[in-house]
């Protein structure tokens, strides 16, 4: 079964950033795609980045000039790098499988997830 457990949320203002960290267990992670899924309240979950085994990357176009996604393959780790943060950036975060070239999620495998608060 995949596991997947996210840290690195946290609390900031507007223009900040924050480090968002992924470990990644029983998946088989060097040949697949990875990516990074937020919900805000009330909101569905979307997906703001995913990278491929090869380092390609896709960006929605919110956070595209802000954020970095990057993935360890040896490590099954994920990063998601946050700049330039915003209000609406606000949300709970998720790392999961991902359909590899798009922003959706590939099965339904999802962790507790870290929290970004970013006030204005």
């Amino acid at each position: 079964e995949v596991q997947l457990a996210e840290s690195g949320g946290g609390s900031v203002q507007a223009g900040g950033s924050l480090r968002l960290s992924c470990t990644v267990t029983e998946y088989t992670g060097s040949s697949n795609c990875m990516g990074w899924f937020r919900q805000a309240p009330g909101q569905e979950r979307e997906g703001v980045a995913t990278i491929l085994a090869t380092g390609t990357t896709y960006y929605r176009d919110s956070a595209k000039g802000r954020f970095n996604i990057s993935r360890d393959n040896d490590k099954n780790a994920v990063w998601l790098q946050l700049s330039r943060l915003k209000p609406e950036d606000s949300g709970m975060y998720y790392c999961a499988p991902a359909r590899c070239g798009s922003m959706t999620a590939r099965g339904n495998y999802w962790g507790q997830g870290t929290r970004v608060t970013v006030s204005s």
